[in-house]
């Protein structure tokens, strides 16, 4: 059994984490991951404080286990929600989009434990100094808002530039990611766009069928020029996001554009219109599990495969 610094952090079975998605990281995908062993974290997104307090107080109904929430500091409501997750005293508090350094502090001092993502080395190097239980080294393969460096360069330079655990993130689907993420130095990994293609995601179905459609070139990046980059599926809304760009659009205009297209298409299913995030391992993804199995298999393929790489012998 693949046991590691994450494990004993965070109080789970499995060195896995469930990325804190947006609309779909609802309390039925938190409670199954962390009841197969893994540690599932709720979405706030930019919700009200009373639904982020629903979701928690449903996940309890769910589950006994560790679990955690998901802060996006861009959020207009991530300050009453950052005051009510102090109420609550959940678990784990992973933060991303925007610097966390000075709510940190408030976290520790409630005994709970704090993973911000990251993208640069930079930021995981002054978030450690902070406070920081654990980073989460998110390479630009992931889907959703992604930064300008690959997995495999970002989290080994992490792992060399921090003393506390890193988690790698992006690009990661199955149990040959888990085991190249540990031969990277990472602690675990964490993955968004798998958990989606589970049986307990509320992702409408017509979003995870377009995900199961997707080859390696079906993901693109969106907003290079006007403000923070998106990775989604290619459809009629990315295409005219980029034909927006071209034309020089402004940052505020794009965002009146964007307002309500990522609930308009994981949770209406609309496919033309909605924004669609994915990670690129979308083509790699061809069923539909519980996430037990997802995460049984993925275990057991890591175990499998960092055994055989312990058996190689080199010629004398």
């Amino acid at each position: 059994m693949l046991k590691t610094a994450i494990c004993e952090l965070f109080g789970i079975k499995h060195p896995i984490i469930q990325g804190g998605m947006a609309h779909v990281g609802t309390a039925e995908l938190v409670s199954a991951v962390s009841n197969a062993g893994g540690l599932g974290i709720i979405g706030a997104g930019h919700y009200q404080p009373d639904w982020v307090r629903h979701q928690i107080l449903l996940t309890r109904t769910r589950t006994s286990l560790p679990f955690g929430l998901n802060i996006p500091l861009t959020s207009p409501f991530a300050v009453p929600v950052i005051q009510m997750a102090l109420q609550e005293k959940v678990a784990v508090i992973a933060t991303g989009a925007g610097n966390p350094e000075r709510y940190i502090p408030r976290f520790k001092q409630a005994g709970m434990k704090v993973i911000p993502v990251v993208a640069r080395v930079a930021d995981a190097v002054r978030l450690e100094q902070v406070g920081a239980d654990a980073i989460v080294a998110e390479g630009m393969e992931s889907g959703g808002h992604v930064g300008e460096t690959t997995t495999m360069a970002l989290v080994p330079q992490v792992v060399d530039s921090v003393r506390i655990p890193v988690v790698a993130a992006g690009g990661i689907a199955d149990g040959r990611g888990l085991a190249a993420a540990l031969a990277l130095g990472a602690q675990g990994v964490q993955m968004g766009t798998r958990f989606v293609l589970s049986t307990e995601c509320i992702a409408h179905p017509q979003y995870k069928k377009k995900l199961l459609e997707a080859d390696d070139q079906g993901t693109v990046v969106t907003r290079q020029t006007v403000g923070r980059s998106l990775r989604t599926l290619r459809n009629r809304l990315a295409e005219q996001v980029i034909e927006l760009e071209k034309a020089g659009i402004a940052k505020e205009e794009l965002e009146l554009f964007d307002l309500g297209r990522m609930y308009l298409g994981l949770i209406q299913g609309d496919l033309d219109e909605g924004s669609l995030l994915a990670g690129q391992i979308a083509g790699m993804i061809k069923d539909i599990k519980p996430v037990k199995v997802i995460i049984e298999e993925m275990v057991a393929q890591a175990e499998k495969i960092l055994n055989n790489i312990g058996n190689f012998h080199r010629d004398e």
